[in-house]
């Protein structure tokens, strides 16, 4: 198999090859055919979320078991499913038990404490691995696995409400952004300053403003979801949201951040975080997503080209989500580890 592969924090990925792995009890060997880059792949290679080097990144994951271990009841040979960041869970810890597995406390994520999706094949937690609806290619499909799933339970953190501020236009944004127009919500985007680009793409989505984050929102808002990792949006999305309301941070890392009076959360407001994802949120939100008939959009790059499409997500430069492709004829080999 081919992989891309972070030997330490803030190192460019590195292409090897080496021996496909079997699967264990419980475990699938999925042939990958396309894995999206998030931002948190950039946490991981930046060292600001723990992972354990060497690792291949990559989290959000689609493609065909072509193995399965013992005790895998319910997935079959040839069956296309989903891989997303939450990789395992313990099942007998006390957040297992009350039904929140997003906090487990022995919990695996895919491409940091186990192999991800920057490669030709990828060993999954059969429990992890979803069923895709058949509306969406494998590209199209890649950015649901995270960005649509954090997107999905940030959006239902902040319960009914029907005037929604997106803070930061990326992957997540404009997955959610089409759910929540979908449902009937007005939504307003907010952008880098300067994004204007970023903003035409948001009112093509159906967005009833769109403009930079540096200015205060148009209207009331009834909640705020950041995706950016800019601590600086808190203070300045607590402002724009009414009384009552909430500011959702979406994000696995942000930047640190700055004081604000409290008057700015007087007022019954709130600040909370989303953290991971649980099987229902997964479940539910592919639902949504086909039902939905959201439309995916995606800038593709060969496998080999992991580096670039990571800066380009760094630098803001891609309209929708990157998705890399593995070289087809590399899945079907097994190759000798270098």
């Amino acid at each position: 198999m081919i992989a891309m592969v972070l030997d330490a924090p803030g190192l460019s990925l590195r292409c090897i090859s080496r021996d496909i792995p079997a699967p264990g009890a419980g475990e699938v060997l999925v042939e990958v055919s396309a894995c999206g880059v998030c931002r948190t792949d950039l946490h991981v290679i930046d060292g600001e979320v723990r992972a354990n080097c060497p690792i291949i990144p990559g989290h959000e994951i689609v493609g065909r078991v072509r193995a399965v271990g013992n005790e895998v009841r319910d997935i079959a040979l040839g069956q296309r499913v989903g891989v997303p960041w939450l990789g395992h869970t313990c099942g007998d810890c006390v957040y297992c038990r009350a039904g929140q597995e997003n906090l487990c406390d022995r919990a695996e994520f895919t491409g940091a404490t186990r192999d991800g999706g920057f490669a030709t094949h990828v060993v999954a937690d059969a429990h992890y691995c979803f069923a895709l609806p058949e509306r969406f290619d494998d590209a199209e499909a890649a950015p649901l696995l995270c960005a649509g799933l954090i997107g999905w339970r940030a959006l239902r953190r902040a319960g009914e409400a029907r005037v929604v501020g997106l803070y930061g236009f990326g992957a997540a944004a404009h997955l959610i952004a089409q759910v929540a127009i979908w449902q009937g919500r007005r939504v307003l985007a907010f952008t880098r300053e300067g994004d204007e680009a970023g903003q035409v793409f948001a009112r093509s989505l159906g967005c009833v403003w769109a403009g930079s984050s540096e200015h205060p929102a148009p209207e009331p808002l009834d909640a705020a979801l950041i995706f950016a990792p800019v601590g600086e949006l808190v203070p300045a999305a607590l402002r724009s949201v009414r009384k009552g309301g909430s500011v959702v941070c979406a994000g696995i890392h942000m930047s640190d951040i700055p004081s604000f009076p409290y008057l700015d959360l007087w007022g019954e407001r709130e600040i909370c975080s989303i953290a991971n994802l649980t099987r229902d949120d997964g479940i539910s939100f592919l639902d949504i997503a086909n039902r939905a008939q959201l439309r995916p959009a995606i800038e593709p790059f060969p496998l080999i080209e992991a580096n670039l499409a990571l800066q380009r997500v760094r630098d803001g430069k891609v309209k929708g989500a990157a998705v890399l492709l593995p070289p087809a004829g590399e899945r079907q080999v097994s190759l000798s580890s270098n």
